[in-house]
């Protein structure tokens, strides 16, 4: 288990070469537009993200590509992948997640090979990152009360780094998300496709 942690902050650590630090997330042009300005709007920014925007999709799509796997049902995962693809916003959304996912998918295939990542070869399977960690989180056996908040740290220090000049702490809203987000389905992200954000529409 030690070693299969590890393995994970591995693959979640800034270093790791997806070329995430090349992407804001939209908080770029949050702060161009005004929105976020100070240590408290970049919180409240950050939080809308995790409880009502994509961050809150991506730790569903994590939790249920873990079930997937967990339950021995892993035939669901491309359609998994291909509804989480669907889920991003914009064309800058799209263009984001499919670079970061691609070059992820790559580097563990060539230095942690594993049979689930045949699935995501397809071209009919795309490598939408959540998706894909969840499965292989699962496939290391590392619980998913670990692994979610775990995914959910690396992904809000990623926006953490691109407002570097704010300090803030979000442990909080990490935590209690990813418990909520465990519980849930992907019939959660379908209920909140309409809902979707003023920064996000902006954005397209």
């Amino acid at each position: 288990m030690a070693l299969a942690f590890l393995r994970l902050q591995s693959w979640l650590s800034p270093s790791f070469p997806n070329g995430a630090y090349s992407y804001s997330h939209g908080l770029e042009w949050a702060v161009e537009a005004g929105h976020v300005s100070d240590r408290r709007s970049l919180i409240d920014w950050l939080e809308a993200d995790l409880c009502h925007g994509s961050g809150r999709n991506e730790a569903i799509f994590f939790s249920e590509a873990y079930r997937c796997v967990a339950a021995g049902v892993e035939d669901r995962l491309p359609d998994l992948a291909v509804l989480a693809a669907a889920s991003r916003g914009t064309a800058e959304f799209v263009l984001e997640s499919a670079q970061q996912s691609s070059a992820s998918l790559a580097t563990l295939r060539r230095v942690w090979p594993d049979r689930i990542l045949d699935i995501f070869s397809d071209p009919e399977c795309p490598p939408v990152l959540a998706v894909l960690l969840g499965a292989r989180a699962a496939r290391e056996r590392i619980a998913i009360d670990i692994a979610l908040p775990a995914f959910l740290h690396s992904y809000v220090a990623n926006l953490v780094s691109a407002g570097v000049d704010w300090c803030l702490s979000v442990r909080p809203t990490v935590s209690s998300l990813s418990r909520r987000s465990s519980r849930r389905s992907c019939r959660a992200v379908k209920s909140q496709a309409k809902r979707r954000s003023t920064i996000s529409v902006r954005r397209a």
